[in-house]
């Protein structure tokens, strides 16, 4: 399990885990609950390039970013890991 520090968003940290390209668990802390889980729940067992490709700039509100957003960040840290 990986963890993530966020950045401009609800949510504190978003702990991850990835194996062989595929995202196999995803947990956020903080946040707007449902949604977290809603984000959590759609991508797991999803390719994490795809996953990228989807939530990648994905803005909330006014911010530059977003939960979804930041979660792309993460997988970006092991995406050719």
């Amino acid at each position: 399990m990986k963890t993530f520090k966020t950045s401009g968003v609800c949510s504190r940290q978003i702990d991850f885990d990835v194996k062989d390209g595929i995202i196999k668990e995803v947990r956020f802390v903080g946040g707007c609950s449902g949604n977290t889980q809603g984000v959590a729940a759609l991508v797991k067992g999803m390719k994490v390039d795809d996953a990228i490709a989807r939530l990648e700039g994905i803005r909330c509100g006014h911010r530059s970013t977003s939960c979804p957003d930041q979660l792309a960040k993460a997988l970006k840290t092991v995406q050719d890991a």
